[in-house]
């Protein structure tokens, strides 16, 4: 793929893992007795915190898996499993994780997978390895600016798109992250099997 391609898929990869969709109706539910202000500076706070994760582990992650002596084949495989319990959990309206203090609603938000959780930080260091940190930092800025967008102006999205219509299109990009998640699994298992010479084992042996 070219510069713009990657550009593009990069984008469009963490946008579908950001979920900003999904995060809609949380966010107008736990800022429904804020005013108009304090939903700004929460819509604000989660994607700062959001962007600052990101980074972090786009820029340092490559190091903090040697650091802990974890193959990217092995983290490809994991990061894999956690977009496909997200999968899971979008699709079947499931929540994996604790609740949290509906008064502070940027950490609440950062708390669950929708925004920067395994997922996403899975999704950077993968993305790192195969487009670049350059590329994958532009197009993490690009997916929070248009999720930042939404959370800031998420009522009036609802009212004029439907909670319904919001709701079948989180189960869409539901169905996209769990075929994503499967193929970084699939590609992780095989890099793996390469990189430790087990094919070339068992096609000796055939």
């Amino acid at each position: 793929m070219d510069y713009i391609d990657q550009l593009i898929y990069a984008v469009a990869l963490l946008f579908f893992i950001f979920d900003p969709f999904a995060s809609l109706p949380i966010f107008i539910s736990l800022t429904k007795h804020m005013d108009d202000e304090e939903k700004k500076r929460s819509a604000r706070n989660a994607i700062f915190v959001a962007a600052v994760l990101f980074v972090i582990f786009t820029l340092l992650g490559k190091w903090i898996l040697e650091l802990f002596g974890i193959s990217l084949d092995a983290f490809r495989i994991a990061g894999g499993l956690i977009l496909l319990m997200m999968a899971i959990e979008i699709i079947f309206s499931l929540s994996f994780t604790k609740g949290s203090d509906k008064d502070n609603v940027a950490w609440v938000i950062i708390a669950t997978p929708i925004l920067t959780g395994p997922g996403v930080i899975s999704t950077a260091i993968i993305l790192t390895a195969s487009v670049g940190a350059f590329t994958t930092i532009i197009a993490g800025v690009i997916s929070l600016a248009i999720t930042w967008g939404m959370l800031r102006n998420s009522i009036y999205i609802v009212n004029k798109v439907g909670a319904n219509a919001i709701d079948i299109f989180s189960k869409i990009i539901g169905m996209l992250l769990a075929a994503l998640a499967v193929e970084f699994m699939l590609q992780g298992a095989t890099d793996w099997l390469m990189n430790n010479n087990f094919i070339s084992i068992a096609a000796t042996m055939i």
